[in-house]
């Protein structure tokens, strides 16, 4: 049988070239500052942890998951940690997952069940709005961040059904923290409220747990909480957090739970370690993240909600142009385009383990490239 041309692909690859929207895989330069990465507290760096992990690991006789988790594939390392994310943020129970997207993806499509209605933030991450094209009730956006335009559309509601409401608790490009009132109205219309802490645990609150910890929010049966553990944690996976009846529920009925091989032991264990060492040293984090804030503050005019600075550029050319130029001196960050966002930024991350310093060095070169 003749193989069919690729050409269709190649004319679609070609149209994201002219308009400068095409993408491919990119290696971190080790001779650059990292200023782009979602390595917030740089625990990716600290070969202490690392060898926590293996060690953790080694304590048993296989590693590796080998099956799914309803299939013996859950695994203690899995229990130990579901334990501890439970007993720090205050939830029932909780579930590890393969990564954030798995996340996204399990709980939205599992939980909007026929007759419900879900009410999701326009700029929440890709990973929920491909859930929400998969879900039997019906799907409602509301515009970001916005706690008014959200009450009108539950206002204009069929009133029949669950209501669930998904926000995140640090948007990964507009750089703003939820706001509060987004708790109060899930109360008001008795919504489930899906929070996505995957920028905010590790970087925002008192304890670095993220906008329920940063607002003092009490947990409720109608809250959930999912976090990643590939930013702040310095590893790779996912959790959620929720009721006892909600965790099992998606035990029954999530499918990248179901059907995927449980997630990695290394991987959760790396999570772990990296999860006590920012419960043990927070106070040492709260002064760099608010002396890197302050840089940019000074930089900006605004300081930063989270650890994201994101800087807006006149159109794509630029933003390339200056991504280039920034690391041919020696300094990586993002160049983030359409459609991740509607108009395209530089994106800034505020790294713990980069000396302030480099940060307004770096501003400073972003401004003589863009004035001159």
């Amino acid at each position: 049988m003749k193989q069919q041309s690729g050409g269709h692909y190649l004319r679609e690859l070609e149209a994201l070239r002219r308009a400068g929207r095409f993408r491919e895989p990119t290696s971190m330069d080790p001779a650059c500052v990292d200023m782009a990465s979602n390595d917030y507290l740089g625990l990716a760096h600290r070969e202490k942890l690392f060898k926590r992990a293996c060690r953790r690991v080694s304590a048993y006789p296989w590693h590796a998951p080998k099956s799914s988790l309803f299939v013996g594939g859950h695994h203690p390392i899995h229990r130990e940690f579901e334990r501890a994310l439970c007993e720090a943020n205050g939830f029932e129970a909780g579930v590890v997952a393969g990564s954030g997207f798995l996340a996204n993806l399990g709980l939205i499509e599992a939980l909007v069940r026929r007759g419900d209605t879900l009410y999701i933030d326009e700029s929440y991450h890709a990973s929920g709005m491909v859930a929400a094209k998969l879900v039997q009730g019906e799907v409602v956006t509301f515009a970001h961040n916005d706690p008014e335009d959200l009450i009108a559309k539950l206002a204009e509601g069929s009133g029949r059904g669950r209501k669930i409401i998904a926000v995140e608790g640090l948007y990964s490009m507009e750089g703003d923290r939820l706001k509060r009132e987004f708790f109060d109205i899930a109360e008001w219309f008795d919504a489930l409220m899906i929070v996505d802490e995957a920028h905010s645990s590790g970087t925002v609150g008192p304890r670095l747990l993220g906008v329920f910890d940063h607002y003092g929010i009490p947990i409720q049966e109608r809250h959930i909480k999912m976090g990643t553990l590939g930013k702040a944690y310095g590893s790779y996976g996912a959790y959620i957090l929720a009721s006892k009846e909600i965790v099992s529920f998606l035990h029954n009925r999530a499918k990248p739970l179901i059907y995927a091989t449980a997630p990695s032991l290394f991987d959760i264990a790396l999570a772990h370690e990296g999860f006590d060492y920012i419960g043990a040293k927070r106070k040492k984090l709260h002064k760099k993240i608010k002396r890197l804030k302050r840089v940019a503050k000074k930089a900006t005019g605004r300081e930063p909600e989270g650890m994201i600075v994101p800087l807006p550029m006149p159109d794509i050319q630029t933003a390339i142009r200056l991504k280039e130029a920034l690391k041919a001196d020696g300094f990586e960050v993002g160049a983030i385009r359409p459609p991740t966002v509607k108009s395209p930024i530089l994106r800034i991350i505020l790294r713990t383990s980069v000396k302030a310093a480099k940060y307004r060095a770096l501003f400073g070169k972003i401004e003589e490239l863009l004035h001159g």
